[in-house]
C-alpha cells in the first residue's frame, strides 16, 4: 500500500484494504460481544499496535513510511475502541482518518513529485515558501492527525475513543493511558515530519531543483476539499461539553449498538479532554525543539549507545519484518523448492518433453517439398487400398 503511486496509497490507507479489518469487526459486533476475552484481546492488540507504530514512525526518514506507520498507529486506536465495545467511536475515527490520511498522502505526493521522486525528509526543508498551498493543507492534515484541540476532526474522533475507553466497563486506566501516550507520540512524529519537510532553510537537494513548479488545479482541488473535511468532519459528533452533537451516532444506531458506560458524564470528561489536548500540543513543542530549534539535541541523543540501538530497533519496525521473513517467508520458500521436483511435477514435465519430441519429429515432415507430399499421399492410398482388400 505504501510502495505504490501516492494517489493509490491515499486510497488504500484511507478507505480500503488497510482499514478493512476495522469495518469487518464493527459489522460483526454481535459475535464479538459474546466473547469478552476476545474483546479484551482486540483492545490489547490495538493498544500495542498504536504504541509500536508510534515509536517506529518517530525514526523514519521516508515521508511515506512515516505516514504508513501513522496509519498503523491510528488503526490501533480503532481496534482499541472496538475492543471496549465503542463501535461507533471506532467508525467515527475511521471516517475522520480517511479525510486527513488521504490529504497527507496526496500532499506528500505533491512534495515528492516536485522534488523528482525524492522521499527523504532530511533532504527537504523550507518548502512552505515554495509550495504554500501544499504546506497549508498538509499542516491542516497534520493537525488533525495529531488531534489538536477544537479545530480538527481528528480531535473529536480521538477524544471520543479515549473517553469511551475510560468510561466503558471493558475499558480501564491502562488501556486509556496507552491511548493517551500514543496521542503524544502521534503529535511528535507528525510535526517532526512537518518541520523537517516544510520549515528551516532549503537543503542543498531542494536548492538544486529551485524554482519548484506549482501543482495544477487537478492536484490542488483534492487537497483543498480534504483539508476542509479534516476541519469540519468532526463536528458531526462532539462531546457533551462542546455542544453534544450526536449526528454520527444516530446515523449508525441501526447497525452499531450504543456503548454502555460505567461512569457518568461529568467534569471527568472535560478534564480528560484538556489532558489529551495538552499532550497533543506538548508533542508539537517537543518536535519543534528537537527537529527545528535544537536539532543537535536529537542528533546527540541518537549518537548515544542506547539511542542508536533504539533507533535501529524502531526503524526496523521492532524486528517484525525480519520475524515474518524468518518464520513465514523463508520456510515457505524452502518448502516450495523441496516440492519443485516431486513425482507429480516430473510426470507433467515428462509428458511435456514427450509432446515436444513428437512435435519436432512431425515437424520434419512439413518441409515444403511437393514431391514428398505426393509420395506420402501415394503410400497412404496404397496402404488404405491394401487394408480394404484384406478386410473384405
Amino acid at each position: 500500500a505504501m510502495a505504490g503511486p501516492t494517489p493509490v496509497s491515499a486510497l488504500l490507507h484511507a478507505a480500503t484494504m488497510v482499514t478493512a479489518g476495522v469495518y469487518l469487526i464493527a459489522r460483526m459486533n454481535v459475535l464479538f460481544a459474546l466473547a469478552p476475552p476476545v474483546m479484551l484481546l482486540v483492545a490489547v492488540i490495538g493498544a500495542l499496535t498504536l504504541l509500536l507504530a508510534g515509536f517506529s514512525a518517530l525514526v523514519q526518514e521516508d515521508i511515506k513510511r512515516v505516514l504508513a506507520y501513522s496509519t498503523m498507529n491510528q488503526v490501533g486506536y480503532m481496534f482499541l475502541a472496538l475492543g471496549v465495545g465503542a463501535w461507533s467511536a471506532a467508525m467515527f475515527h475511521f471516517m475522520t482518518h480517511a479525510f486527513f490520511k488521504a490529504l497527507l498522502f496526496l500532499g506528500a505526493g505533491v512534495v515528492i513529485s516536485r522534488l523528482h521522486h525524492e522521499h527523504n525528509m532530511f533532504k527537504m526543508g523550507g518548502l512552505r515558501r515554495e509550495l504554500p498551498l501544499t504546506f497549508w493543507t498538509f499542516l491542516i492534515g497534520a493537525a488533525s492527525l495529531s488531534a489538536l484541540p477544537l479545530l480538527t476532526a481528528g480531535f473529536y474522533s480521538k477524544d471520543k475513543i479515549l473517553w469511551d475507553v475510560w468510561s466503558a466497563p471493558q475499558g480501564g486506566p491502562w488501556l486509556w493511558a496507552a491511548g493517551l501516550f500514543g496521542a503524544l507520540l502521534t503529535s511528535i512524529y507528525t510535526f517532526r515530519m512537518v518541520f523537517l519537510t516544510f520549515f528551516g532553510e532549503p537543503r542543498p537537494f531542494v536548492r538544486d531543483h529551485l524554482p519548484l513548479t506549482q501543482p495544477g488545479w487537478r492536484m490542488s482541488l483534492p487537497l483543498v476539499v480534504l483539508a476542509a473535511l479534516s476541519v469540519v468532519g468532526g463536528l458531526v459528533e462532539t462531546p457533551a461539553g462542546l455542544g453534544g452533537v450526536n449526528l454520527f451516532t444516530q446515523f449508525v444506531d441501526s447497525t452499531l449498538p450504543p456503548l454502555q458506560t460505567a461512569v457518568s458524564v461529568s467534569t471527568n470528561e472535560l478534564f480528560l479532554q484538556l489532558l489529551a489536548a495538552a499532550l497533543a500540543l506538548g508533542g508539537v513543542y517537543v518536535a519543534y525543539l528537537f527537529f527545528l530549534q535544537r536539532r543537535e539535541w536529537a542528533e546527540r541523543l541518537a549518537a548515544t549507545a542506547v539511542g542508536h540501538a533504539l533507533y535501529r530497533f524502531w526503524h526496523s519496525g521492532w524486528g517484525f519484518d525480519k520475524l515474518d521473513n524468518d518464520i513465514i517467508v523463508q520456510p515457505f520458500v524452502r518448502l516450495a523448492h523441496s516440492e519443485k521436483d516431486d513425482t507429480i511435477d516430473r510426470l507433467y514435465t515428462g509428458l511435456g518433453h514427450i509432446n515436444l519430441w513428437l512435435f519436432r519429429r512431425l515437424n520434419r515432415t512439413e518441409n515444403g517439398q511437393v514431391r514428398r507430399y505426393a509420395a506420402a499421399i501415394a503410400v497412404g492410398a496404397i496402404v488404405m487400398t491394401t487394408l480394404v482388400v484384406l478386410l473384405l
